[in-house]
C-alpha cells in the first residue's frame, strides 16, 4: 500500500503553468496544497478546479522561507514540492509511486530534471547534472543556504536519488527571466553585504570570464547550438551581476549624496572667489 503524499506547488500568478503542473502528478497525490504568494490573475480559480486542492496564503520573501512555511502545514507525512514550471514525467510518477509502495529506503531523495530554455531542451552545461532534493518526510527536510537557491537539508542524513526526470521549464522570454536574475542577484548581493563581504578585480572581471568558458567549452554548451551559447552568456552575466551589485551595495554613492556634495561645493567656492575679489580691490585701492 503508498503512503499518502502531499504535492506542495509554490505560485504566484502561474496561470499558464497551473493546469498542466497539477495534471501531472494528480494521479498520484493524496494532497494537493497550492502555496500562494498574491496571485492576481486565474491561477487560483484553475487550481481550485481539482478536488484534492488546499489553498494557503502568505506574503513571499525568499523561496527557502516560503516553502519552509509551506511544508509544516501538510497533512502526509511524504512530500514532494513541485514548482508550476515543472512536470512529473509518467515513468517519474511510477518511479515514486513505487518507492512509496515497498517502503522507502531514504528520508530524502534527489530528482534530476530535463532543463528547457525558451521551450528548447538543454543536454550540456550546467543543466546536464542539474537536481533538487523535493521528495522526503514533511518533518525531516527543510530549505538551508543562501538566497533562492537554497536546497533542502535532511536532518538524519538519509538520502538516496531517483532514476527518472522531471521536466523544467525555467523561462519562456527573457522578460521573465530578467525578472528572476534582478530578485536573485538582488538577495545574494544584500545577504553577501551583510555578512562583510566585498567584491574584487577578480570576481568582477576573471570570475565571469571563466563561467562563460566553462559552461560553454568544458560543459559543452557550445553542442545546445544557439540556445546554449545564450544560457553560457546569461550564466557569466550572472556571476558579474551579483559582484556589481554587491559593489554598488559597499561602494555606490547615492545622487542626492552627490547633489548634496555639489551644492556645498559650489557655495564654497562661490566664498573663495567673493574674498579674492574683495582682496583684489583692497590691493587695487
Amino acid at each position: 500500500m503508498k503512503q499518502p503524499l502531499t504535492v506542495i506547488v509554490p505560485c504566484k500568478n502561474e496561470q499558464l503553468n497551473i493546469r498542466a503542473c497539477i495534471e501531472s502528478f494528480a494521479s498520484i497525490a493524496d494532497e494537493i496544497l497550492i502555496a500562494d504568494s498574491g496571485s492576481t490573475d486565474l491561477t487560483m480559480e484553475i487550481a481550485r478546479e481539482y478536488a484534492k486542492v488546499r489553498v494557503i496564503e502568505r506574503e513571499y520573501v525568499t523561496s527557502g522561507d516560503f516553502k519552509n512555511w509551506a511544508i509544516p502545514q501538510a497533512r502526509h507525512d511524504w512530500v514532494l514540492i513541485v514548482d508550476a514550471d515543472e512536470r512529473i514525467k509518467p515513468e517519474l510518477a511510477n518511479e515514486i509511486v513505487m518507492e512509496l509502495s515497498r517502503g522507502p529506503s531514504f528520508d530524502g531523495y534527489w530528482i534530476y530534471r530535463e532543463n528547457h530554455f525558451m521551450g528548447h531542451r538543454l543536454k550540456y552545461g550546467d543543466a546536464r547534472s542539474d537536481r533538487v532534493l523535493r521528495l522526503f518526510r514533511r518533518d525531516r527536510g527543510r530549505y538551508a543556504g543562501p538566497s533562492d537557491h537554497g536546497e533542502v537539508h535532511i536532518s538524519s542524513g538519509s538520502v538516496g536519488r531517483l532514476r527518472e526526470k522531471m521536466t523544467h521549464f525555467s523561462v519562456w522570454d527573457y522578460d521573465q527571466l530578467y525578472e528572476k536574475y534582478h530578485r536573485y542577484t538582488c538577495l545574494q548581493a544584500h545577504q553577501w553585504s551583510q555578512q562583510q563581504k566585498d567584491t574584487s578585480y577578480f570576481k568582477l572581471l576573471i570570475r565571469p570570464m571563466w563561467r562563460f568558458f566553462r559552461e560553454y567549452i568544458l560543459q559543452r554548451s557550445i553542442l545546445d547550438g544557439k540556445a546554449g551559447i545564450q544560457t553560457a552568456w546569461i550564466a557569466a552575466f550572472y556571476s558579474f551581476n551579483k559582484q556589481a551589485r554587491l559593489w554598488t551595495i559597499n561602494h555606490g554613492r547615492h545622487q542626492a549624496d552627490l547633489d548634496t556634495i555639489n551644492a556645498r561645493n559650489r557655495r564654497v567656492d562661490d566664498r573663495h572667489a567673493g574674498e579674492d575679489r574683495y582682496d583684489a580691490g583692497r590691493r587695487a585701492a
